[in-house]
């Protein structure tokens, strides 16, 4: 029963690739959101070109760590060097815009080739991080800090 299983099975994620967008789109779009960051991604095949608001991703994130993040869910497709990603994001800060450029390209990449579903639920890439600043309350000097208390 599991040899047939297997047969069954999607190919691993690393044989396939992207097909050609319709000819009138030229791309495939998906849209990724963290706290107030917005992230419009852009993908097609070629030859591994990743720019951000029209700057190399080396330029516009300084931290590796969130250049990182963004490669992460073509790492996971096996799709390093296949595509040109392209992104414009707005809103929010350099981590934020990181988690959602990771969003966006995972979406895109899961519209390109269904095939690359498993690969990026596995890695998390697929689910939206709800986390938002917690807004301030009145009476306090924060979400949560209240006002300094002076025994004498």
């Amino acid at each position: 029963m599991s040899e047939e299983v297997k047969d069954k099975a999607a190919p691993a994620a690393g044989s396939a690739t992207i097909p050609e967008p319709d000819p009138k789109k030229k791309y495939f779009w998906a849209t990724g959101r963290r706290k107030k960051a917005v992230a419009r991604v852009r993908i097609r095949p070629g030859t591994g070109k990743f720019e951000v608001n029209k700057h190399p991703i080396e330029q516009y994130f300084k931290e590796e760590r969130d250049r990182q993040d963004c490669l992460a869910p073509l790492r996971a497709a096996d799709l390093i060097g296949k595509v040109d990603v392209f992104v414009n994001t707005t809103g929010g800060g350099p981590t934020g815009q990181a988690g959602a450029v990771v969003l966006g390209v995972a979406r895109a990449v899961k519209l390109a080739n269904s095939q690359f579903d498993g690969a990026l639920r596995d890695g998390g890439y697929l689910t939206r991080d709800s986390r938002m600043k917690e807004r301030k309350k009145y009476g306090l000097r924060g979400a949560r800090r209240g006002t300094q208390f002076s025994k004498r």
